[in-house]
């Protein structure tokens, strides 16, 4: 059994991307306007104290309800003097920024507004506000999402190399995909999720060096003819952690989840949030999963259920970008699982879990937790092959989901 934990432990880590790495799909819009051109766009006699970005919740009069990224809701006070500007997702700077009206604002659009707040902090009168339509905000992120789909690559880290700027994502066992080497420079864009965070938002600047073998990793940028390389114009990369364990109890007015971690031995409660996904394993796919984790043939494992049809190349799949033919395509079928919730959990019940690394004051998060496992967890892996069985389910998803939230 010790043998199956192992292995399985190893294997859940890559069904974290239902919320991970497919949160890449649509990359967090920013303003990308630099001081220096933010400070042109005032005039040189306003005093600008706050500069608060985020959506319009409502709009009454001369008044802008604004939900900040920050979190608190504040009131853009738009005088006569204010100087409103459009700009397109991507704009680096203001030059070509198109003057609007306060009748062009409208709820959904983000802002960023300069001015001097209110003695409360409550409000800010604006001396000049830069604007980007909701529509534009979407149209980029499908393409962005399309462009991860294109130019994506993903899985787990096998081996990093700081000083050759290299790292190796580990081949799928699924398929006849093989190993691909990241190739990173000066010019790639490395970002790191946190310790207690899932959100593309959250994702901080990083670098090579932080990344561990183990990690997961998702890459875009331009691939070699025949898919084992890429040069990556981006990279982001993140640490979870994995816990194949029983259910000790749950608490729904809490939204946690207490489990024992078989490998451990030791109790881990877990927070259950907005953005965990939780699903149930139908029989016939956890014996299908079992069945390859034993050894089985890939007709054997088909033989457990019926194979789910794919809807396409996604984020997680091979270096070419499209699934072998005759391979599960986990991430559509990780979809089509059932939900279920925390009331839906009884004890002694079978999960497989990824996990936020939690810190020193704050629990675990959980990320994706899986019921309905008890074939896997009593299956016996003939080799280590085991360990990435499920790995093509490591970056799919929640694209579409997580679209909404990284704007």
């Amino acid at each position: 059994m010790s043998e199956t934990v192992t292995a399985i432990q190893n294997a859940v880590l890559a069904l974290a991307g239902s919320l991970i790495l497919a949160a890449v799909a649509s990359v967090p819009l920013s303003y990308g306007i630099s001081e220096q051109s933010q400070e042109s766009a005032t005039p040189p006699s306003t005093a600008v104290a706050l500069k608060p970005v985020g959506v319009v919740k409502g709009i009454s009069g001369n008044v802008i309800t604004l939900a900040t990224d920050a979190g608190p809701t504040i009131e853009i006070v738009v005088q006569d003097s204010t100087r409103l500007v459009r700009i397109s997702p991507g704009q680096k700077d203001l030059k070509d920024a198109t003057p609007i009206q306060l009748q062009d604002v409208q709820v959904g659009d983000r802002i960023l507004a300069r001015g001097k707040p209110s003695d409360d902090g409550k409000s800010v009168q604006a001396s000049s506000i830069v604007l980007m339509k909701e529509s534009d905000v979407a149209a980029k992120q499908e393409r962005d999402r399309e462009d991860w789909q294109k130019r994506g690559v993903g899985g787990l880290v096998s081996k990093v190399d700081p000083a050759s700027g290299t790292i190796t994502l580990a081949a799928p066992v699924i398929g006849d995909a093989k190993p691909v080497t990241i190739h990173i420079s000066k010019s790639t864009i490395i970002r790191r999720y946190s310790s207690d965070s899932v959100k593309f938002d959250d994702a901080r600047p990083g670098t090579i060096d932080q990344v561990n073998v183990g990690d997961q990793l998702r890459a875009r940028g331009v691939r070699s003819a025949d898919g084992t390389e890429l040069t990556a114009d981006e990279v982001v990369s993140g640490t979870f952690r994995n816990v194949a364990g029983l259910v000790v109890s749950t608490d729904a007015a809490a939204n946690t989840v207490t489990v024992t971690d078989l490998a451990t031995k030791k109790s881990l409660t877990l927070r259950i949030t907005s953005d965990s996904q939780l699903h149930k394993l139908p029989p016939m796919v956890a014996q299908r999963i079992a069945s390859r984790l034993r050894g089985g043939s890939a007709d054997d494992a088909k033989a457990g259920g019926r194979q789910p049809a794919s809807s396409g190349p996604a984020p997680g799949g091979n270096a070419g970008g499209s699934r072998p033919s005759g391979s599960a395509d986990f991430q559509q079928m990780l979809k089509r699982m059932p939900a279920v919730t925390i009331a839906d959990l009884q004890k002694g019940d079978a999960v497989m879990i990824v996990t936020t690394q939690g810190t020193a004051t704050t629990q675990p998060t959980a990320i994706t937790l899986l019921s309905g496992v008890e074939p896997i967890l009593s299956a016996s892996p003939n080799s280590n092959r085991a360990a990435m069985l499920l790995s093509p389910w490591n970056l799919g998803g929640g694209a579409d989901a997580a679209a909404g939230a990284n704007q």
